[in-house]
């Protein structure tokens, strides 16, 4: 019976689908905004020309102006879904005020009638209690390009991650321009004008679109509406900016400089008439700090980036109009070194006795490499057309198309020897070329009428993928095919020493003491990812024994449809959002998912309080990036060594499925203060998260049994009160996964274990932002302060007893407990003295640095660190009481003024931003397993000149 219920629901909405398409087969796709068209009237019915249009929401602080014309008619384009305060002001008559609600893309049509003044006093009007609220059952953030003008943003690079982080709830701050939304890693999508991007855009994976080119976003983090599918942590939901209605052209030509050389130079320009309109932005940035590296210190960190947005819009018929997005962007930036990599290539002894020692700069083929010289470059192209048909006063219906392409290259160093680090880190240099095109059809039908506003539509894509990566072993101990006995008993993996079956003595020259094969057969022959038994097939890509590089190559393209309808009711005091959607999912596995989803609203006047509660399911998609080779690459007898996989076995990833709740209130306090909170309660099956190819900057997504993710998030909103707004976020998320890991690569596929807190878990993190301008012509100020109690780190030294069993490198000595300078998830591998100073590790007070480590034991009660919060003896614990980057507080500031000549057709503005105020000493994270370990931005200082017209 229920695939049968499932046969029929599929049916029902293929032709939904194909109803849909009949209707209208040459219109194209709507967006994220709606329009108000009216007219103005004096109070006998005549128009009321030049009279000022104004529209204006308190909260996400947006705000749009403009004239009546000649017959005094207004019209106001690409107007983000909210609420707003509109007022109407013209010579001779009072103020005209009413409230408008944009919910849908079908055109609000107004007439406005303005009553005789009896005075020329001009009164201004504040917005009531009642306007600050908005009655949605959907937890989410309205952000406008009035906050972020004065928002200072931690990252140039990655300014639109930057900003969903400081502005929005529910978000973790990570490195590199990431963050997690919710719990998750990269379950977030965009929405821009309409079209779906699901695939990564933090900038170690793809280009972000520009923020200069967004008018407004919309960030959902509570349970979403029907049409969003696929990543749905966060999403985050933008306006472009348009040119239409831009009679005059207007735009700016902006420099900047700043700390580590950072350079970067933009260019805006919007103009159009009634019927069109053209937004250009293009921008090219230069840094010496363009990723977050593991060391304070910055070098080998250079990286540039350019970006190029155009929006066009037409208006062919009162009808029909069509709409276009193109977006080209390109990034080159090195990967930065840690102190072990930058000085020399290092080699470090394995059995955790002997002494580290380096190579100085030496490969094991006896050259001179240098330094290591990773680097990436990324490119990124999009194309979006649609067409928009109003079919009456009350339905619009669009189609639209779209095609998007990231290609990702990634060089290792010239001289492959120059890529081997600690054992702990790299010990194959690796490649890639990557590719991704993502290209799709969608469309839907809006309709209002009364109480409802309904939309229905389908969305299809198709993404092609291309992996190609060259490896080659670069680390002599990893499959030496002999050992020899250097410590009586105690047989190490150091050097090709002694031979194999199949070589002699002679092929490990040099070498004098007993000789032992290193086989399985081999008792005293290490047998574990970090001393590996010698592999006879990945002999020929040992770069240290005249191998090549392995070249693994795959492709594959995954064909996903989605169908949904939803309704928006709105009676008395109530809101309900009721739909439903159906996702089909086909490409190296294949799924699918029936997922209603479901809100209530109800809002309380007397007391300005709205209540919400909401449920979605939705279908869990995998991870395209590296999607093949963690899907088949246990089943590759040269990857299956490298990727520590427990078989050959292939464990492609495969759909999973969540069930989320929500819970919260709006409460407006007065006319100056707004809250709303949430709280969360997120299952799970089939959790995605990455993992690395063998210690390489390459990572591939991975698949737990489930995960479970309760939180709380929330937000508070002072609107501008005598030019003087705030706004604070804040959240506490766990994320608990669950094993075995059931799919991708890796040693634990189906091995049984306990809960763990993955490194998206912070127990609280906020930030505060105040925003100061006096007069509307003066100078501004914008603050911040961000505070975070630190994710989970990575694997750390620990001292663990038998009711904890996550630290089993411990020691008694002399009874006395000790830590071993250890990371224990990564097979019982020495710290360098530069990583364990990377972590300030401390021993009795004294402090590691990157050439003098800790002593190789150190007693448990001695051992610390000010930037980890490392668990006191025997009580760490990888659900219960994990390691944590120490927390931290991050202060930045930025004061300027939009125009310091008080011109009124050209204008020069000057900003001036300092991030890191306090120049703050503290850590994102610490041998995350997909992040690394990598340090907050140093005190950064810029300035930058703008002219307008």
């Amino acid at each position: 019976m229920l695939a049968s219920c499932k046969k029929s629901l599929r049916a029902t909405f293929l032709v939904v689908f194909l109803f849909a398409l009949g209707i209208q087969a040459y219109a194209q796709s709507s967006s994220n905004s709606g329009s108000i068209n009216g007219t103005v009237l004096d109070p006998t019915g005549a128009v009321v020309p030049n009279a000022t249009v104004e529209i204006y929401n308190p909260v996400s602080h947006f705000d749009r102006s403009t004239t009546t014309d000649t017959s005094g008619n207004f019209s106001l384009p690409n107007i983000p879904f909210n609420p707003y305060h509109m007022t109407v002001t013209a010579a001779g008559f009072a103020q005209g005020r009413q409230d408008v609600e944009i919910r849908s893309i079908v055109p609000v049509s107004l007439k406005v009638s303005l009553q005789v003044s009896s005075s020329t006093t001009s009164v201004t009007v504040e917005a009531p209690a009642a306007d600050l609220l908005e009655n949605d059952s959907t937890f989410h953030s309205d952000i406008d390009r009035n906050l972020w003008d004065k928002l200072p943003l931690e990252s140039t690079t990655s300014s639109l991650s930057s900003l969903v982080t400081l502005s929005t709830p529910g978000i973790a701050a990570d490195s590199n321009g990431l963050f997690h939304g919710i719990g998750d890693h990269a379950s977030n999508s965009f929405s821009i004008d309409g079209q779906p991007i699901t695939d990564q855009q933090s900038k170690v994976f793809s280009n972000q679109l520009p923020v200069d080119s967004i008018e407004s976003m919309e960030v959902i983090s509570g349970a979403p509406p029907a049409e969003f599918g696929g990543k749905t942590s966060v999403v985050i939901v933008a306006t472009t900016r348009s040119g239409q209605g831009v009679t005059t052209p207007h735009g700016s030509v902006s420099a900047s400089y700043g700390s580590f050389g950072t350079e970067n130079l933009e260019a805006e320009l919007a103009y159009g008439g009634k019927n069109w309109g053209n937004f250009i932005s293009a921008n090219g940035m230069n840094t010496g700090r363009f990723l977050d590296p593991p060391e304070f210190a910055v070098f080998h960190d250079k990286g540039n980036e350019q970006n190029f947005f155009d929006r066009v819009d037409y208006q062919l018929t009162p009808s029909d109009s069509i709409h276009l997005n193109f977006g080209y962007s390109r990034s080159w930036f090195q990967t930065p070194n840690s102190l072990d990599a930058q000085n020399a290539t290092p080699w470090y002894g394995l059995d955790g006795i002997m002494p580290q020692m380096a190579l100085n700069g030496v490969g094991p083929d006896g050259n001179v490499v240098g330094t290591t010289d990773q680097r990436s470059k990324i490119g990124s192209i999009n194309i979006a057309p649609s067409w928009t048909h109003v079919l009456n006063t009350n339905a619009v219906y669009t189609l639209g198309a779209f095609v998007r392409r990231d290609d990702y290259n990634y060089y290792g160093s010239s001289d492959p020897f120059a890529d081997l680090g600690p054992p702990s880190l790299q010990r194959q240099s690796v490649g890639q070329d990557r590719t991704l095109t993502n290209t799709g059809l969608r469309t839907d039908l809006s309709y209002v009428k009364g109480i409802h506003q309904i939309k229905a539509g389908a969305t299809y894509q198709q993404t092609f993928l291309n992996e190609s990566e060259p490896i080659g072993i670069v680390d002599p101990t990893y499959n030496a095919p002999c050992i020899t006995n250097v410590y009586g008993t105690s047989a190490v993996n150091i050097y090709p020493w002694v031979a194999a079956p199949g070589l002699t003595p002679a092929d490990c020259p040099g070498i004098t003491g007993p000789l032992q094969a290193n086989i399985a057969t081999n008792p005293n022959a290490p047998g574990n990812a970090l001393y590996p038994y010698y592999n006879t097939t990945l002999a020929p890509y040992d770069l240290t024994r005249d191998g090549v590089s392995y070249i693994f190559s795959g492709h594959t393209d995954i064909k996903e449809l989605a169908l949904y309808v939803r309704d928006n009711i709105t009676r008395g005091n109530w809101s309900l959002n009721l739909g439903l959607r159906g996702d089909l999912y086909n490409g190296i596995t294949s799924g699918n998912q029936v997922e209603p989803r479901v809100g209530v609203a109800y809002n309380i006047k007397k007391t300005n309080t709205i209540l919400r509660i909401s449920y979605a399911r939705t279908l869990e998609s995998p991870f395209n990036e590296n999607l093949i080779l963690s899907s088949i690459g246990c089943g590759n007898a040269v990857l299956n060594p490298l990727l520590l996989c427990s078989s050959s076995a292939t464990n492609p990833l495969s759909v999973g499925f969540r069930n989320e709740f929500h819970a919260g209130l709006e409460q407006a306090f007065g006319k100056y203060l707004v809250f709303s909170g949430e709280w969360i309660s997120k299952y799970t099956h089939n959790g995605f998260d990455f993992s690395v190819l063998g210690n390489t900057p390459i990572t591939y997504p991975i698949e737990w049994h489930n995960s479970k993710i309760p939180g709380y998030a929330g937000r508070v909103s002072v609107p501008q009160v005598h030019g003087f707004s705030a706004l604070m976020v804040f959240s506490s998320v766990a994320a608990r996964f669950f094993p075995p890991q059931i799919a991708g690569a890796g040693a634990t596929v189906g091995a049984p274990g306990t809960p763990f807190r993955i490194d998206h878990d912070e127990r609280f993190n906020q930030t505060t932002h105040f925003q100061y301008q006096p007069w509307k012509r003066g100078p501004w100020m914008g603050f911040n302060w961000r505070y975070d109690t630190g994710l989970v780190a990575g694997a750390t030294p620990c001292y663990g007893i038998s009711a904890y069993n996550d630290c089993p490198q411990s020691v008694l000595i002399n009874n006395v407990p000790n830590v071993s300078m250890m990371a224990a998830n990564v097979g019982q591998v020495p710290l360098s003295a530069d990583q364990e100073a990377e972590a300030g590790f401390t021993c009795s007070g004294v402090r590691a640095t990157p050439t003098v480590p800790l002593p190789y034991n150190c007693p448990a009660s001695a051992f610390g660190s000010p930037l980890i919060n490392v668990p006191p003896p025997g009580t760490e614990n990888d659900d219960h009481k994990p390691p944590r980057i120490a927390h931290r507080s991050l202060f930045d500031m930025s004061v300027g003024h939009d125009n310091l000549f008080h011109g009124d057709k050209y204008k020069v503005s000057l900003q001036l931003t300092a991030i890191n105020l306090a120049n703050k000493f503290a850590l994102y994270n610490f041998l995350s397993t997909f992040s690394g370990t990598h340090y907050v931005t140093p005190r950064a200082l810029t300035a930058q000149l703008g002219f307008h017209f």
